[in-house]
């Protein structure tokens, strides 16, 4: 059974930081593709940012350039790292694994942008 387990959100100004971590159980880590979604007040879900098994990232285009999504597979934990942060980035944010084995979430943490 996979679990993960999200950190690091809260409350930050407009232009701060915040860096999400994921860790995962499980053995099936290093061989899955990590996701970052996020959901904002009253809209759908969607993809922020995805690394690959082999560290092959990619971004929808609203956080390029700002957040930075890493995978650290020893300690099977995948990071998001968001600068510049915007109002627009208020969202609960999940964390995904997908695998042969399976499609797994976390919690959701919040990241509010607030002055």
């Amino acid at each position: 059974q996979v679990q993960l387990v999200e950190s690091g959100g809260g409350l930050v100004h407009p232009g701060g930081s915040l860096r999400l971590s994921c860790a995962a159980s499980g053995s099936i880590f290093s061989n899955s593709v990590a996701n970052w979604y996020r959901q904002p007040p009253g809209k759908q879900r969607e993809l922020a940012a995805t690394i690959s098994s082999g560290g092959i990232t990619n971004y929808v285009d609203s956080v390029k350039g700002r957040f930075t999504i890493s995978r650290d597979n020893a300690k099977k934990t995948v990071y998001l790292q968001m600068n510049s942060l915007k109002f627009e980035d208020t969202a609960v944010y999940y964390c995904n694994l997908r695998s042969g084995f399976g499609n797994y979430w976390g919690q959701g943490t919040q990241v509010t942008v607030s002055s």
